[in-house]
């Protein structure tokens, strides 16, 4: 079993959550509650992985604060 990390956020706009993991091309989704974008990017994560291991084109270090 892998873990992934996910960059989650919330649109004003329709107050869904949207995520995606870093550098794994398709691996995004979206949900109305973090519980059902959870299962969604879940979902999505093994139907990407049913053809094998991904290249990442990037990987998730981390986050800054950034003071201006």
């Amino acid at each position: 079993m892998k873990t992934y990390t996910a960059i989650i956020e919330r649109c004003p706009d329709t107050n869904l959550y949207t995520g995606y993991i870093p550098g794994f091309r398709g691996a995004h989704s979206q949900g109305e509650t973090l519980e059902e974008l959870h299962t969604n990017l879940q979902e999505v994560l093994q139907m990407l992985l049913e053809d094998g291991d991904p290249v990442l084109e990037a990987e998730f270090v981390g986050t800054q604060a950034v003071a201006v």
